[in-house]
This record gives C-alpha cells, sequence and structure tokens, in this order.
C-alpha cells in the first residue's frame, strides 16, 4: 500500500518531491523519485512506500525490471505466489519476494492482458521504454485511487489529487462537481473537484504514448450485464462454495510481512471475517473496535462479545466530540476532495488506534452491496408495489401532499410521483432537499444508470448493481482508503474479492435477500461459527452522533464556521433558507446533520484549496 505519482510535465526534482511529501502518510518507510529522459519525452516517476511485502530495499519503487520497464504501484496482488510459480516455469527470474516484481514479469509475458491475471487492489503505471509509452490500470472494484492530468503542459497522474494540484496552475474548481457533491456527498463518477483532473474508472486500464503524446483507456472487467443466475445450485452447495471461497479469500489477504488484524464492529459481516480469519490463523488474531459515549451510536459491546467467543486479542477506541472535532478540522488534509460521509471520522479514528498495533487490517466492506444487506433494500418490494398504482393517480396523490408543506412527506411524494422503479431508487438513496440550492440538482445524468435500468435482471439485481457502481466505488472505497492511509494502514476487503462479487452475481435472489432475512446465506455461513444469538437486533450503520454534537459540544463550532457570512462564499446555496435549516437543527425541531456536516466539509476545502481558482 503506497502513493504513487508520475508525470511528464517538466517539474524539478525538488518540486516532485514536495508533490511527493504533500503524501507522504500514505507511505513514510520511503521515498523515491526517478527522472528517465529521451527524445522523445522526460518520463517522472515518484513513490511513497508503506512496506507489507518483502520489506527489503530491494522492492523500493520507482522499480526497474532488468531495464526492459520500470513502474511505480499502489495496492496489493493476492495471487503473486501463485503468478510467480507460473511465470518461473516460462523462464522468468526474480530478484525480490514482492508482488511488484511480479506484475512486471507478468506484463511482459501477457502485455496488456495482464491485468486479468490478478487478483486484488491495485493502481500501477508501467513504463515501457522500447515502446515509449506509460501503461496502467486500476482494480476491477476501484479499491485503490487514480487520478490524473492530461493537458497542454503533459500528462501526470497520482494517488491523490492534491499531488497533481500542487504547482498545476491551470487548474479550475468544477462547478458540476459541487452539485454533484450535494447530491451523492462525494465527488462522483470520473469527474474530480477540478475540471482538468479526472479519475481512470474502476476495471479500466489506459496508455499514454509518449511520441505522440496521445491518452486512450478501456475497460477489462464489468459487472454481467446479463443475468447468470445458477438455479441448479441449491442452498446448502451455495452456502458450502461460498463459505470456501471467502477463506481463501481471507487467506490470500493474511499474507503479510508485518502484523495484522480485524476491524470488527460486531456486525454480520466483520463477525464472520474475524471468525474465518481466527479459524484460519495459527496465532490469536487482533480485533479492533470504536465505542461511542452515546448509547445510541455505541454497539462495542457486541464487538465485545464476538471477539470473547472467538478468543481474539480484543482492542476497543474510545470515541468522544474533542476526538472528533481535533479530525473534522484536519479532515481536507487527508480527504483532499470534498466528502460528507460521516462514518468517516469514526473510520479515521479507528485506524488511527489500530494503526500502532498492526500495519494491515482485514474489514468487512463490500458485503451489503454484494449479498443484499442495506437496510433500504427491504423497501424494494413497497416500490415495486406502490408503482403498478396507475402515474395519474399517484400524481394527483403528489399534489396534495405538496399542499400541506410538511417535510415529512417527501419521501412518500417522491415514491409516489416516481416514473419508474429506478427513479424511485434513485430518491430513495439521495433523499435531496431541493429547498436551500439555487438551481434544481438532477440526479438523473450519470452513466451509470445502466445499471439501475438493466432490463436483463430484476430490481433487486438491478440494485445491487448500481450500489456496486457507485455507492461502493465513489463512497465506501474512498472513506476506507483516505481514512486508513491517512495513519499509513493497509485495509483488506475480502468481500471484494472479485472472484465472490462475481459468485454472489450468481446467486438466486432468496439465498441473498428474504424479508427480514437479508444477507441470509452470510448469516447462515456466520451461524456456524459464532452464536446467533449475539445477532438479534436491528441492524446498525457505522455512524456519528453528529446531530447530538451539533446541538451541544460542537455548536459553537458549527455557528462559527457557518455563519451567514461564510456561507455567502459557498456557491450555489441558498443562505438564507440554510441559516433556517441550521436554526431548525439547533432547536430540535429538526434533524439536519447531514446539511450541516456537508456545508462545513465543502467550507473547510473551498477555504483551503479555492483560494484564487475559478468555479466554472
Amino acid at each position: 500500500m503506497c502513493g504513487i505519482y508520475g508525470s511528464t510535465i517538466g517539474y524539478s526534482k525538488e518540486e516532485v518531491k514536495k508533490k511527493l511529501e504533500r503524501t507522504n502518510f500514505r507511505g513514510p518507510d520511503q521515498s523515491g523519485i526517478q527522472i528517465y529522459r529521451n527524445q522523445y519525452s522526460n518520463v517522472i516517476l515518484g513513490h511513497n512506500r508503506l512496506s507489507i511485502i518483502d520489506l527489503d530495499q530491494r522492492s523500493n519503487q520507482p522499480f526497474n525490471y532488468f531495464d526492459k520497464i520500470s513502474i511505480v504501484f499502489n495496492g496489493e496482488i493476492y495471487n503473486y505466489l501463485d503468478l510467480k510459480k507460473e511465470l518461473i516455469s516460462k523462464g522468468y527470474s526474480f530478484s525480490t519476494e514482492s508482488d511488484t516484481e511480479v506484475i512486471c514479469a507478468s506484463y511482459l509475458e501477457y502485455g496488456e492482458e495482464c491485468v486479468k491475471y490478478f487478483n486484488g487492489m491495485f493502481a500501477f503505471v508501467i513504463y515501457d521504454y522500447n515502446k515509449n509509452l506509460l501503461f496502467g490500470a486500476k482494480d476491477r472494484l476501484g479499491q485503490k485511487p487514480f487520478y490524473y492530468y492530461l493537458g497542454p503542459s503533459g500528462f501526470e497522474f497520482a494517488s491523490q489529487i492534491s499531488s497533481i494540484q500542487l504547482f498545476n496552475k491551470d487548474l479550475t474548481v468544477s462547478s458540476q462537481s459541487i452539485k454533484n457533491f450535494f447530491i451523492w456527498y462525494n465527488v462522483s463518477g470520473e469527474q474530480s473537484i477540478f475540471n482538468e483532473i479526472k479519475k481512470l474508472k474502476d476495471g479500466y486500464c489506459f496508455k499514454f504514448d509518449l511520441i505522440s503524446k496521445k491518452y486512450s483507456d478501456w475497460q477489462y472487467w464489468d459487472i454481467k450485464y446479463t443475468s447468470n443466475i445458477n438455479l441448479n445450485l441449491s442452498f446448502n452447495e451455495a452456502k458450502l462454495q461460498l463459505e470456501d471461497l471467502l477463506t481463501d479469500s481471507i487467506r490470500l489477504r493474511m499474507i503479510a510481512d508485518v502484523p495484522l488484524g480485524v476491524f470488527l464492529s460486531g456486525g454480520v459481516d466483520s463477525s464472520l471475517i474475524a471468525a474465518l480469519a481466527a479459524k484460519s490463523s495459527s496465532t490469536k488474531v487482533k480485533t479492533f473496535s470504536v465505542r461511542f459515549s452515546e448509547k445510541d451510536f455505541d454497539e462495542s459491546i457486541y464487538a465485545q462479545k464476538v471477539a470473547q467467543h472467538l478468543n481474539t486479542d480484543h482492542h476497543i477506541i474510545d470515541c468522544n466530540y474533542k476526538e472528533g472535532l481535533n479530525l473534522i478540522q484536519n479532515f481536507s488534509e487527508f480527504y483532499d476532495e470534498p466528502f460528507a460521509d460521516a462514518s468517516a471520522i469514526p473510520s479515521m479514528l479507528l485506524a488511527k488506534y489500530t494503526k500502532p498495533h498492526v500495519t494491515v487490517a482485514l474489514s468487512g466492506d463490500g458485503a451489503d452491496e454484494a449479498f443484499m444487506g442495506y437496510r433500504r433494500y427491504a423497501k424494494l418490494d413497497k416500490i415495486k408495489r406502490t408503482l403498478k398504482i396507475p402515474y395519474s393517480a399517484r400524481k394527483l396523490s403528489s399534489e396534495l401532499i405538496s399542499c400541506t408543506n410538511n417535510k415529512r412527506f417527501n419521501a412518500l411524494k417522491a415514491l409516489i410521483s416516481a416514473k419508474s422503479s429506478g427513479d424511485a431508487y434513485l430518491d430513495l438513496i439521495s433523499d435531496v432537499n431541493s429547498s436551500w440550492f439555487l438551481s434544481n440538482l438532477n440526479i438523473h445524468k450519470i452513466p451509470e444508470l445502466k445499471y439501475l435500468n438493466n432490463p436483463n435482471k430484476n430490481f433487486h439485481e438491478q440494485v445491487s448493481d448500481f450500489d456496486l457502481k457507485t455507492y461502493l466505488s465513489w463512497d465506501i472505497n474512498t472513506k476506507v482508503d483516505r481514512a486508513t492511509m491517512a495513519y499509513s494502514l493497509e485495509a483488506r476487503s475480502p468481500f471484494l474479492d472479485y472472484r465472490v462479487i462475481e459468485f454472489a452475481r450468481g446467486l438466486p435472489l432468496e439465498y441473498k435477500f428474504q424479508k427480514d432475512n437479508q444477507k441470509r446465506i452470510l448469516k447462515s455461513i456466520l451461524y456456524d461459527h459464532v452464536p446467533k444469538e449475539l445477532f438479534n437486533r436491528t441492524k446498525s450503520g457505522f455512524s456519528m452522533p453528529f446531530e447530538k454534537w451539533f446541538r451541544n459540544e460542537l455548536k459553537d463550532y458549527v455557528l462559527s464556521e457557518l455563519s451567514h457570512n461564510n456561507l455567502k462564499n459557498i456557491p450555489g446555496i441558498n443562505v438564507k433558507e440554510v441559516c433556517k435549516m441550521i436554526d431548525e437543527h439547533m432547536l430540535g425541531k429538526w434533524n439536519h446533520y447531514q446539511m450541516i456536516w456537508s456545508l462545513l466539509v465543502l467550507k473547510q476545502w473551498l477555504d483551503k484549496n479555492a483560494n484564487g481558482l475559478r468555479i466554472v
């Protein structure tokens, strides 16, 4: 796990060094820079290393492989040992024990098809000396970030946008990205917060020709657009196959030359990972959870019960408003685009206090999307039933509700006025109150809608696919990467092994989702290892007590940061309406914590990054 950087722009070595220093928290163990000069273009490669596999300096990057190619690589190739054996049989030799060198040999053997052989999370760029090109790729599910700038001055890429931003005078802030931020609480899709910087899409490769200066990219993996349900697989057969697959996924992710642990919330997903990890480990597994003083948000007691049953070395991390405020005030240093998922704060706290014990932590991310675990999925049948009512009747009901001017009916109004199940789901997950914006926010203009409107799959499958391509990619993966790398900790997600994702897509719906029994097959596996009684409670997300903190301990901070004068500097919002909503929150009339948190995040980012920049 590291931070990568590269450019064909003529920055000085000192400038490149500062670009790497900006994100050296991603890889504090070693920093390297190489400048390659040829008749067509200078190529700069830079790397901040967090040593996980082969701690020897021989595996430092930029890494040169037999004077044919050089590479900078962020992530892990979990099946590198199997690939290495195959490549040795083909005549390749290796001077390190690293997965980095396996990528290089795989590229020379398989060319651009090499990415299809990798099981891992990765973003890498190879400089091919003979072909005069840069070749790179991002993992299938987008766990590792990759930003790039392509302009008159050249091509530049990095793990985080702030490295590209430094010394780049061609940037403008994207007004559309700010609008998208208010809808999704992150900068969605392939666009970044800057108009001139893009993100490489998940499951994509790219080439940059150093002679022609042309950039091209293409997709090497995606969720199957056609339905591939295996109706011949019984539930018990599927359960056995899935447990074997998860066990192997965890085994691969426990390969490390540094201490390793497990994030344990006490929920189904992390408990299953902890149980299978404990079963596979020859030593006592370390587990970590967060405890809040606010009882409504504290689930640490459940994590502790699971840890006791599994006999893990369990650590509980306390979170209070003082700790939270410190992280809030430095938030944009690590999330260097606006990002308003409130669970980022406890995620950062968990990483901060896990790092002194381990350098790698397994997490349960991806299970809700793959096996239909979110609470909102229980509403999908209600949506389908409602939409069977003729649209004319629903439209009239919506107009009658509008006359009440009652905010509590906003969700119902959106549902009954929706023209399709996909539209209804978008309204359900966005829940945008348009009253505090100066213009309408259009949630219906994203290319990922093809997954939500896929005629080849049922509604539950459509929603699951859509969430994998949007919420998982834009929110969950961003949150986990930035929160852990802020403290030089590597997070690995066994549920995001592409084999697990593909297997889940082939399961009959009832194996994953039944009324009042979501993630059915995962629970069935879990209950073979941990008593079912420990999970007889309502599902809870990993969230913050911001509603209470903003009214009490952090009230002065909120009112100071979001004063009337400060709000006037935030583009696109109705300042008068926002002030009214903040007052409503402080008086306990309504819970507007998400709006308040979004504005705090955006204001902080604008204060630190947008001085002198045009918003276009």
